[in-house]
């Protein structure tokens, strides 16, 4: 099959000049990285200097996602390499799909999900571009998107702030799609890690099983499924080392934006609209940490099967030498295989709740303080 679970994160790694091959894509790389990518936090963190309170709050959470997303962006520039290693090592996989019901499978779920949560990524990510900009365009008087600092009096004139509001909606969205290829590039190739799992662990439960099949065949399949062992536990290498500060980044993103959006539900939401938008955004840090758990936990899970698989083949009609090398990919798929942010938190369901929980307890403390 193609890569095209992938493609979504490519195509906004181009649309941000960061890959391809096309006239001007350093101009547009350097233009996005130093205007959008690094100014834009610096003048959401220099728009809060000698702001009231209240007012600090309310763009605090957004100040601090934008500051997270930079720095997971270039985290995952620096690991650019590592990234297109593991695309290749998916590929080789993708080959590697031989019958019928191996290609149904792949077709049905692995890609069908990843498509499925680009898609839901994109559409999350265009509404939150769009509730911004119009909650933006209909606040009274002259007044930004977000509180910045410019080198000049955006108010002065009409067209004065009409650049000031367009580079903020600029952006925001840039910022926006730049977060989306950080989100959506964990879960995704989670999902189809662990569909090439299940793959292997079809193929490994059927070896012997087929009486027209010759031994010298059954040993083939037994060293590719050696093989493609390998090279899963080579993208889960480099996987460790790609996600290993990129994650830890939304562990502590997710912790510090939902603690400031509870403050702003309780403390400074002034009327139904903030409320709402300050849900949504709860919402959105919830949803935005999700995916990747739930598919680190269900990759876990296949990892942990295969030696059930190995034990499933048809182990007692084989010679010895077959017999050694089985027990040998045997005590390989032993050791469990989890991935963790900063080499503290492990990427799964359990990190989820505990952030969940977290968000309780902090609400249940600052409600104690509201009194």
């Amino acid at each position: 099959g193609d890569n095209n679970y992938a493609y979504p994160t490519w195509l906004y790694w181009r649309l941000l000049g960061v890959e391809g091959d096309y006239p001007f894509r350093r101009l547009v790389d350097f233009t996005i990285t130093s205007f959008i990518t690094i100014l834009f936090p610096v003048h959401l963190i220099l728009g809060m200097y000698k702001k009231p309170k209240i007012q600090v709050f309310r763009s605090l959470h957004f100040t601090s996602e934008c500051i997270f997303c930079t720095y997971k962006f270039f985290c995952f520039r620096w690991k650019l390499k590592e990234i297109k290693a593991i695309e290749g090592l998916l590929q080789d996989l993708d080959n590697r799909v031989e019958s019928e019901e191996e290609r149904n499978y792949f077709d049905q779920i692995p890609s069908r999900v990843a498509r499925m949560l680009s898609k839901s990524y994109l559409v999350a990510a265009i509404s939150a571009i769009i509730t911004a900009t119009v909650a933006g365009l209909f606040s009274n008087g002259r007044n930004l998107m977000y509180l910045g600092w410019f080198p000049y009096d955006f108010q002065a004139t009409s067209p004065i702030y009409w650049i000031s509001f367009f580079y903020q909606a600029l952006g925001s969205s840039l910022l926006i799609l730049e977060n989306l290829a950080n989100d959506s590039y964990p879960p995704i190739t989670f999902c189809v890690v662990t569909g090439h799992v299940r793959l292997l662990l079809m193929r490994l439960s059927r070896i012997g099983h087929d009486t027209r099949i010759t031994r010298s065949e059954n040993t083939r399949k037994l060293i590719e499924g050696i093989q493609d062992h390998r090279k899963l536990m080579e993208i889960i290498r480099l996987l460790r080392s790609t996600l290993h500060l990129t994650q830890l980044g939304q562990f502590l993103s997710s912790g510090i934006n939902i603690s400031i959006t509870l403050i702003n539900i309780l403390f400074f939401a002034e009327n139904n609209f903030a409320m709402l938008y300050y849900a949504v955004f709860f919402a959105a840090m919830l949803i935005e940490l999700f995916p990747s758990c739930y598919y680190g936990t269900l990759m876990t899970m296949e990892f942990d099967k295969l030696p059930y698989a190995i034990f499933s083949s048809n182990w007692l009609k084989m010679d010895k030498r077959y017999n050694r090398s089985l027990i040998i990919l045997m005590q390989l798929t032993l050791v469990p295989v989890n991935i963790k942010a900063g080499g503290i938190v492990g990427i799964d369901m359990s990190a989820f709740f505990a952030t969940v929980q977290m968000a309780y307890s902090f609400y249940t403390l600052a409600l104690s303080f509201r009194v």
